[in-house]
């Protein structure tokens, strides 16, 4: 036997050696490695999945509030909530559902759906939203402490003028003339100076007279 064959030979039986010692658990390795490249397609698959089926019942929902078919929009909205809770259709949904309620006269039920939307949003701009209406509701019902929680909740600083300008509005109800000023002035700093709804807020301030 040449020099060549015998140390072919000998590698050949040192990789014997190691795949004794080692293939299970390089066959382990590959297996848990095929099993999370499979799992990984398969959870994109589902998500895909669920957010193309999400998108349908939401189409649903605008359907309904197109019509005004509120039992639609109820219906469709809470199918959204119950299956696909983590999409934004479902937040996007209950939103909709709310105003529509609101409309129908359906106060509860367009407070428990901002509640909702205020507590599982993942978009940042839906749960302020969300917040902004909510105490909206809660300040019609007289329900001060409760609408003031939700205007003193983390948000982004793009709402920071409508919430002054909602805490203004709590404020003024409570007959505490000298915070709501502080707070509508605060609502001003805060607006563009060109916005439309800046003239509203300083009819508010200018409301509430001088300062005493």
């Amino acid at each position: 036997m040449s020099a060549y064959d015998l140390e072919e030979q000998e590698q050949l039986d040192v990789l014997k050696d190691w795949w004794k010692r080692n293939g299970n658990t390089v066959i382990l390795a590959v297996a848990v490695f095929a099993a999370v490249v499979a799992g990984m397609q398969g959870w994109r698959y589902y998500q895909t999945h669920q957010r193309q089926q999400a998108a349908l019942v939401y189409e649903t929902v605008q359907n309904g509030v197109q019509n005004k078919d509120i039992k639609r929009v109820r219906d469709a909205a809470g199918q959204l909530i119950e299956k696909y809770p983590s999409t934004p259709y479902a937040t996007r949904a209950a939103l909709l559902a709310a105003s529509a309620n609101l409309e129908a006269g359906d106060a509860k039920s367009a407070k428990a759906q901002l509640q909702w939307v205020s507590e599982h949003a993942k978009e940042d701009g839906a749960r302020d939203i969300a917040r902004l209406r909510l105490a909206g509701l809660l300040l019609d019902e007289k329900n001060y402490a409760d609408a003031m929680k939700q205007l003193e909740s983390k948000h982004e600083t793009a709402f920071d003028g409508l919430f002054s300008d909602l805490k203004g509005d709590v404020l003024a109800a409570q007959g505490k003339a000298a915070d709501a000023r502080a707070a509508y002035q605060a609502a001003l700093e805060k607006m563009d100076d060109k916005g439309a709804y800046r003239q509203v807020v300083q009819m508010k301030l200018d409301g509430l007279g001088a300062r005493g």
